[in-house]
C-alpha cells in the first residue's frame, strides 16, 4: 500500500508539472503470486528445487512424508479387495462340492426319519398289545419328530444353496464395492497432496521452511511467481483512461533496460482507486486514477519483478476505438 501512495503521489506530481510533450503512467513490473500451502500435519522430507529457480507446472517443489498414508491406501485396498472378493462369491453361487453335501446330509436324514417312522409304528402296535409302555412310545415318536425335522432343515439348507443369490444381496455387495473404491480413491488423493507440486509455470520465489520441520495444516510451503513474463501494474489518470482499450499495445519502459517492451493492455478498472468521482468537481475528477495491468512480451521472461515501470500513454481516441 505504501508503494501504491508513492506511485500515486508521483503520478500527480507528474501531472502537475504543467505540460508535458509524452503522457505516461507509472508503476511496477509485478507477477502473480501463488501461496502453495501443507495440506496435512507433516514433516518435510524433501525440497528438490532451490530458490529463484524456474520451475514447469507440475513440478515438485515440496515433499511431505507420506507414510502415514500409504498405511492409509493399503488398507483400503486391502478392503476394496475384501468387498470384490464378497461379490465374486455371491455371483458365482455355491460350490458343486457343498451342494453334494448337502444332499448326501439330506439322504442321511431321511434314512434316518424312515428308520424312526418304522420304529414308532412297531412300538405304536406293541403299546396297543400291552407288551410296551406308554413311555416307549412317547420316545419313538420324539425320535420321529426330530428325524423329520431334521429332513426339513436339511432340505432348506439345499434350496439355499441352489436357487442362488438374492438380487437384494448382489446389490448390497455392489455398494459395498462402491464404498470400498470410492475410500481408495480418497486415500489416492490424500497421499498426492502430500506433493506438493507448482500449479503454474512460473518461479519458486521461496520455500518458508526447511527439510525436517514438521508443518501444520494451511502453513505457507511455496512461493511462487507465476507466469514466464511480468505485467506493469500502473496507475491510469481518468483523462487518459478513455482513450484506452482492452488488447491495445503500449509501450513499457522499465528502470534498467535500454529496450522498450511492447505489451498488451489486459485489464482496466472501473472504478477510481480512491475518491469516488461523485464526490469531486469537474477539475478533481481529471485527477482520479484507474489501476491498470499491462501483459509484457515473453522476449521480458528474464526482467525481475519489482522494478519502477512507466507506460507511454499517447493514444488517439479515433484509433483506440
Amino acid at each position: 500500500m505504501k508503494r501504491r501512495l508513492l506511485i500515486l503521489n508521483l503520478c500527480l506530481a507528474l501531472c502537475g508539472c504543467g505540460d508535458s510533450d509524452k503522457k505516461q503512467a507509472w508503476g511496477t513490473l509485478e507477477r502473480d503470486r501463488i501461496v502453495l500451502k501443507a495440506t496435512a500435519s507433516e514433516i518435510i522430507t524433501a525440497q528438490p528445487i532451490r530458490e529463484g529457480t524456474s520451475v514447469k507446472q507440475g513440478e515438485l517443489l515440496v515433499q511431505l512424508d507420506d507414510t502415514q498414508a500409504k498405511a492409509s491406501l493399503a488398507r483400503a485396498e486391502a478392503a476394496l479387495a475384501s468387498a470384490k472378493a464378497l461379490q465374486s462369491k455371491l455371483h458365482n453361487g455355491a460350490r458343486s462340492e457343498d451342494i453334494a453335501a448337502t444332499r448326501a446330509q439330506l439322504d442321511q436324514a431321511e434314512a434316518q426319519w424312515q428308520q424312526a417312522e418304522t420304529t414308532l409304528k412297531r412300538i405304536t402296535t406293541l403299546t396297543r398289545q400291552k407288551l410296551a409302555g406308554q413311555a416307549d412310545y412317547d420316545s419313538a415318536k420324539t425320535l420321529r419328530d426330530s428325524a423329520q425335522a431334521e429332513v426339513k432343515r436339511t432340505k432348506q439348507n439345499l434350496l439355499l444353496l441352489t436357487n442362488g443369490t438374492r438380487a437384494e444381496d448382489l446389490q448390497q455387495a455392489a455398494a459395498q464395492v462402491a464404498e470400498a473404491e470410492a475410500n481408495v480413491a480418497i486415500e489416492k488423493h490424500k497421499l498426492q497432496q502430500l506433493s506438493i507440486v507448482a500449479t503454474r509455470n512460473g518461479f519458486l520465489d521461496r520455500l518458508p521452511k526447511y527439510v525436517g520441520e514438521r508443518t501444520t495444516l494451511n502453513d505457507p510451503l511455496a512461493l511462487l511467481l507465476a507466469g514466464t513474463a511480468p505485467y506493469a501494474r500502473v496507475y491510469i489518470l481518468e483523462t487518459e483512461r478513455v482513450k484506452l482499450r482492452i488488447g491495445q499495445t503500449l509501450n513499457v519502459h522499465v528502470d534498467g533496460y535500454k529496450k522498450t517492451f511492447a505489451g498488451k493492455l489486459r485489464w482496466i478498472s472501473h472504478d477510481p482507486a480512491f475518491t469516488p468521482y461523485y464526490g469531486l468537481s469537474s477539475q478533481d475528477r481529471a485527477l482520479l486514477m484507474y489501476l491498470a495491468e499491462i501483459d509484457l512480451p515473453d522476449t521480458a521472461v528474464e526482467v525481475p519483478s519489482g522494478l519502477p515501470a512507466q507506460v507511454d500513454l499517447d493514444v488517439d481516441v479515433d484509433s483506440a476505438q
